[in-house]
């Protein structure tokens, strides 16, 4: 897959782009992690009840020129993508996956279209 300049995960209406201010540190500081290949990578379980033991998680990739992005809703693998809005559980994963994302939109990190 390759990075985009706006990403949209599969079930939802919300289309995310990369911030004019997005800054390194402030990735480092919302919990990325940086790859050898000099990416940014993020990946949270998308279970309240158990952060541990994820049932889904988001994962987001920021290339290290911060200007493409990959984003998904995995299983607890990661291996497989899955559409949390029509999961069995979609209230708890749809609230904690807004809440992460509207996060990054307050520091900059994207812009919601």
């Amino acid at each position: 897959m390759a990075f985009e300049k706006q990403v949209k995960v599969v079930g939802d209406n919300d289309t995310y782009a990369i911030g004019p201010a997005i800054k390194k540190y402030t990735l480092r500081d919302l919990g990325f992690e940086v790859s050898k290949r000099g990416t940014f990578t993020f990946e949270r379980s998308l279970d309240p009840s158990s952060p541990y033991k994820a049932a889904a998680q988001l994962k987001i990739v920021i290339n290290e020129d911060l200007t493409g992005i990959k984003m998904s809703t995995v299983n607890a693998s990661g291996t497989i993508a899955m559409n949390i809005f029509t999961n069995a559980r979609a209230d708890e994963f749809v609230t904690q996956y807004h809440y992460i994302l509207d996060e990054m939109v307050k520091r900059g990190v994207f812009i919601k279209n």
